[in-house]
């Protein structure tokens, strides 16, 4: 990739807006597009995202519009920083703007409810199986307010083209913002949108209890339902031990920048669902994406207490306390499965890297 290409940037928010920052410090032309014209006039005004991201300054080279086409224009790599409920809806009015060697870099990290595929199928979908190596995915601990200040960040790119994932990987590798790679598309999608669900459950027992072991046994028994479920779908379960699954999961659950753990800090201090999302003010990507993770353990066949007991937290009312109850009192299992160490070994000898 050269030095110096042209990038466009779908969506300022947050994560849209950091990112965005990052790529034009390393020297890049970006085109940054915002949905709605009033944002794009006051980012353009203020140089500031003062609701998403305050405090930050845009840099010269980043040009903010609310005109797709112009946005596109002369980019070959557009990154999508859009709600991932909204990926399907933007891709639809992008791929007909783009050439065939473009790349879609995308960084939402969720599970499109209705239909329960990841953000990786909802592309091959739109833009047809010839297409999938022009698809990328980033995921790993990385909130948006420490990436804007330059604070060390590592997180990984994930590909069926190793070409598309190294091209990514320079495209943002810096000196703060360090990147790995990962051919297991699926572990770190997975990872990335089921982090959100177990950071939910956190927030809710900090808000009801405040207890750092029911926490500490929340995240990892979390982890192992997400691990089960990704090995159910064939992924690597050592990308569950990484960026996209214990560190997204580490960071999303404690950090004070976790949208998702602040809501459901709330909820456990006794608000509802809408009273909570009102108070955050931003997407709250693990309430839409735990009613779909339900939905994949049904389809297959995985048993995923924390997120069933969210489930009914989040739409079926049920009380957070007797949530955390009926966790503590399932019936006595083993920590560790057989089947899944089978798997892990399997994985080991399969590619000891």
């Amino acid at each position: 990739m050269a030095d110096r290409e042209q990038v466009t940037v779908l969506g300022a928010g947050s994560w849209g807006t950091a990112l965005a920052c990052h790529l034009a410090c390393k020297g890049h032309p970006v085109n940054l597009w915002a949905r709605r014209r009033e944002q794009a006039e006051e980012l353009c005004l203020n140089r500031e995202n003062k609701r998403y991201l305050p405090g930050v300054e845009l840099p010269r080279n980043i040009n903010v519009t609310d005109d797709l086409e112009r946005a596109l224009a002369g980019s070959r790599v557009v990154v999508f920083s859009v709600p991932s409920h909204c990926f399907r809806a933007v891709l639809q009015e992008v791929l007909p703007r783009l050439g065939p060697d473009s790349i879609v870099i995308n960084t939402a990290k969720g599970i499109e409810e209705d239909t329960m595929l990841r953000m990786s199928e909802v592309f091959v979908q739109e833009a047809g199986e010839k297409r999938t190596g022009n698809y990328a995915v980033i995921s790993g601990p990385s909130h948006a307010e420490e990436v804007a200040l330059k604070m060390p960040t590592a997180v990984v790119v994930a590909s069926v083209s190793s070409h598309t994932a190294a091209l990514a990987q320079d495209l943002f590798m810096g000196e703060s913002f360090r990147v790995y790679t990962n051919p297991d598309i699926t572990g770190v999608e997975i990872g990335g949108a089921l982090k959100n669900v177990i950071a939910l459950g956190t927030g809710i027992v900090d808000g009801l209890i405040g207890s750092d072991n029911a926490t500490a046994a929340l995240m990892t028994r979390g982890l192992a339902e997400i691990t089960r479920l990704g090995i159910a779908m064939h992924a690597n379960p050592l990308t569950f031990a990484g960026l996209a699954g214990l560190g997204d999961l580490i960071v999303t659950c404690t950090s004070r920048h976790s949208r998702n753990r602040r809501a459901g800090v709330e909820i456990g201090r006794g608000k509802t669902l809408e009273q909570a999302l009102a108070g955050v003010n931003m997407v709250v990507e693990g309430v839409r994406t735990t009613r779909a993770a339900r939905g994949l353990a049904r389809r297959w066949s995985v048993e995923m207490p924390i997120t069933e007991q969210m489930y009914r937290v989040l739409f079926q009312g049920l009380d957070p306390a007797v949530a955390v109850k009926n966790l503590m009192c399932r019936d006595k299992t083993r920590e560790v499965e057989e089947v899944a160490l089978a798997k892990i070994k399997w994985w080991i000898e399969r590619d000891p890297k």
